[in-house]
């Protein structure tokens, strides 16, 4: 590693050295450690904050589907209530002699 860069570092001594790190520092290769840990800080600032959103939007989903199932089995129920409705009413007509599904089967309405 004598040629850093088309640079003889050995030849230059200190000079190239000092050259070197100008040159890093220009072009923000080297930073110096406070603005690293203001770096850090913000992107460990970004990341809990997109975690505790990820966390929000998990929540309102796993939400979401208790009430979505809970709706399922609700309407399940009305829709055996309605069935029994509907036979009773039928039944209650006089159009039911046997089933309430059978059409061909029930006295037409007096």
């Amino acid at each position: 590693m004598s040629e850093l860069m088309g640079i003889n570092v050995a030849q230059g001594g200190a000079v190239a050295i000092l050259a070197l790190v100008v040159l890093f520092i220009i072009r923000g290769s080297l930073v110096p450690r406070s603005v690293l840990d203001d770096v850090r800080k913000d992107r460990d600032a970004r990341v809990a904050e997109v975690l505790s959103e990820r966390d929000t939007w998990r929540d309102a989903h796993r939400e979401s589907e208790r009430a979505r199932i809970e709706a399922q089995a609700q309407v399940g129920e009305l829709l055996e209530l309605s069935r029994t409705a509907d036979h009773v009413l039928r039944a209650i007509r006089g159009e039911v002699p046997g089933d309430a599904m059978d059409q061909s089967v029930a006295a037409p309405p007096s």
